[in-house]
């Protein structure tokens, strides 16, 4: 199966039912007042964990997922029917991204978890709702809120225990399929991984893990050269690395120099990746020159244990294993977040959001830029009068009117909200 690990993709929630203007007629029953029912709530889409799914290739050639909108209300108080959610079945370890703002809108890692990354409208009140002593019988009623929408990147990040690092055509596919039933392309040249493998790995005692065969890196990769951040988002969840180094003087490498590189872009890169527990893996032994080298390698790190190995057989395998379910034990999983961020509690005093932003566009023009206020427009049906009276009212609740004429409004001003015009009158 090809691995597919990002996928950009529309998401739009359904639009809320519109609530309905209706009235009680039935015999004997005189003055049988508002009878409109509520609009039903629009549908969302929801993101849920299927452990059976491995890429995000499902999504790679969709180009919008949209909810159900909601249906309107109907007479004698009866509610309009909920639109029906849109399900979106995603592998563990998905992260579903706001692509404009960069915010992380859901992160995705445990069996059948289920996040509704983009939320349905609410449905529109009926008539019903909005009698008063001094309106008995009103006739009009709330539109349903539009539901959320957005272009999402959605992206898939490795829920592996333990990974495995070093440079391309070190011996870390062998590794893999050595102590696992998974079975990577190994062969003797470099970037033969392209794509992560896992498997899972039985420890001798009864325990368990899963292990990542990580594409190799190269110099830069922090930066994005190479495979880049294409590698090294995938280590971003492993608790355990395995650093592997090639000891073998035939590869032409400095199996010192190439274990500094490795654990410099591993600094390099966000979310602390050099503060996991490292195994140093001394592959190749079997190798002429590979003692020298390993000795070499002992005095340039003498405060590092190492475990020397020959892959291909699985000699010294066990010892690695057994300490990386050791660690595994003691290290707690690392957030993803921003090193620099701080993910502490404050108390204090934060002040309160302004409820709407007015600029002074000259000339007598104003904008008004409001979510709120937005969210209000769209209840409101503008072609009843006795609604859009109400909107105004609901403005000069919220302090628009006295806020306009402190910065300088004056009467028929005009007054822009979103993609209406509004003439500046007492009822603001």
């Amino acid at each position: 199966m090809k691995f597919i690990d990002s996928a950009k993709i529309y998401l739009k929630a359904g639009k809320g039912g519109d609530g309905i203007v209706a009235f009680r007629r039935e015999a004997h029953v005189p003055l049988g007042g508002p009878f409109g029912g509520d609009g039903g709530k629009g549908g969302s889409v929801i993101f849920e964990v299927d452990p059976a799914k491995t890429t995000l290739l499902d999504l790679r050639y969709r180009k919008k997922i949209v909810a159900e909108n909601g249906e309107n209300g109907k007479t004698k108080k009866m509610h309009g029917a909920d639109g029906e959610d849109q399900i979106v079945a995603v592998p563990q370890g998905t992260i579903v991204k706001n692509l404009a703002t960069g915010n992380i809108v859901a992160d995705l890692t445990n069996p059948g978890q289920r996040v509704a990354v983009c939320k349905g409208g609410r449905g529109g009140r009926g008539n019903f709702h909005f009698r008063t002593s001094r309106n008995p019988a009103p006739e009009y009623a709330e539109n349903g809120e539009a539901g959320e929408e957005f272009e999402a990147y959605i992206e898939l990040k490795l829920l592996a225990d333990v990974g495995l690092v070093g440079f391309p055509s070190v011996g870390k596919s062998t590794i893999l399929s050595v102590v696992s039933a998974a079975r990577p392309e190994i062969a003797d040249y470099p970037f033969t991984t392209l794509t992560p493998k896992m498997g899972v790995v039985a420890v001798g005692d009864g325990r368990s893990f899963v292990m990542a065969d990580l594409p190799g890196l190269i110099e830069g990769a922090s930066q994005g050269k190479g495979l880049g951040h294409e590698f090294l988002k995938h280590i971003e969840r492993c608790r355990v690395i395995i650093h592997v180094v090639d000891m073998s003087p035939a590869s032409g490498r400095d199996p010192v120099e190439d274990y500094r590189i490795i654990n410099k872009e591993l600094e390099e890169y966000k979310y602390r990746l050099l503060q996991r527990p490292q195994i140093v893996l001394a592959n190749k032994m079997d190798e002429d020159g590979a003692e020298e080298n390993l000795e070499r390698f002992r005095k340039a790190y003498p405060q590092l244990e190492v475990f020397p190995v020959i892959s291909l057989i699985g000699d010294g395998m066990q010892a690695v294993l057994y300490k990386a379910a050791d660690l595994l034990d003691v290290t707690e999983p690392f957030p993803l977040e921003d090193e620099n961020e701080d993910v502490g509690v404050v108390y204090g005093f934060v002040k309160e959001e302004e409820p709407f932003v007015i600029r002074n566009l000259g000339n007598g023009a104003w904008s008004i830029e409001s979510d709120r206020i937005t969210r209000l427009m769209a209840r409101t049906n503008f072609e009843d009068e006795e609604q859009i009276i109400r909107f105004g009212m609901s403005l000069k609740k919220m302090g628009v009117d006295d806020a306009l004429r402190e910065r300088g409004a004056t009467e028929n001003d005009t007054v822009y909200i979103d993609d209406y015009i509004f003439e500046m009158t007492e009822l603001l």
